[in-house]
């Protein structure tokens, strides 16, 4: 089974990382959701991808610069769609609050790259604690010195070091890190690599994939899940995957010799 997330919600449909995407993504069948946290400027964990908040909505400026009440000000939908005019940049708790009402899992990713958002670990997993979601939450991050952080504040915290580089004997650096997740460029993938991760028990989680014959292959290959913006789509293709059409030599054989 190959799960399906939601990347920053079903994100060719509705405005990234907003409740509208989110909720999208579980009408179109998604087993989880990828998100982006960072801080406001009184600490609050918000849900925007970009350090600047100029891109997906109309203002400008750091987020960080911004209370999480200033941020609150922002459209975060018009630039998608008119028709999404008026969706907010959510805080992470709205969020999981949201989520604790669905089956969804969530790939909570910190972005602290550019950034260092100091204490950003703690913030979240106290939300996460607070709402009873620890079994469901999956930590990645760019910064990997932050998912050990994530480690030392508590030793069950699953964590997955995103990575685009094309690393040598990846699997090795993630059992380095202590955990058997990894979340993968899908450039850096090939059958050797994914077969080597699966030897040491190692679960792939590989982004952004929105080509069907990519995605094919992926569910070929049996990784764990693929992160994408067209659940639909992966959907669509896993389902073809799982019920092949029989070949026509098998079909004229079963029309000689029906059961």
């Amino acid at each position: 089974m190959t799960y399906i997330f939601a990347h920053r919600g079903a994100s060719k449909y509705a405005p990234e990382n907003t409740m509208a995407s989110f909720q999208k993504a579980i009408e179109l069948n998604a087993d989880g959701i990828e998100l982006d946290v960072q801080l406001s400027k009184d600490n609050i964990p918000v849900v925007i991808h970009d350090e600047n908040v100029k891109r997906t909505t109309d203002g400008k400026g750091l987020v960080c610069e911004y209370s999480f009440e200033q941020l609150q000000c922002f459209d975060a939908g018009n630039w998608f769609s008119s028709h999404f005019q008026e969706e907010r940049i959510p805080s992470l708790e709205e969020v999981l609050i949201w989520i604790k009402s669905t089956p969804l899992k969530l790939n909570l990713e910190l972005k602290n790259t550019i950034l260092p958002h100091y204490g950003m670990e703690r913030l979240v997993y106290d939300l996460v604690t607070k709402y009873d979601l620890n079994d469901r939450i999956i930590y990645s991050s760019f910064n990997h010195y932050s998912l050990r952080e994530l480690q030392r504040i508590d030793r069950t915290n699953e964590i997955a070091p995103l990575y685009s580089s094309g690393l040598y004997e990846p699997w090795n650096y993630v059992r380095k890190l202590n955990t058997k997740s990894a979340h993968p460029h899908w450039r850096t993938l090939n059958a050797s690599i994914l077969k080597s991760f699966t030897k040491h028990g190692i679960k792939v989680r590989t982004y952004t994939v929105n080509d069907p014959k990519k995605m094919r292959w992926l569910f070929d290959q049996q990784v764990e899940a693929i992160i994408t913006d067209v659940p639909d789509i992966a959907k669509n293709v896993l389902d073809g995957v799982h019920h092949h059409k029989p070949s026509k030599i098998l079909t004229i054989l079963q029309k000689l010799n029906p059961l």
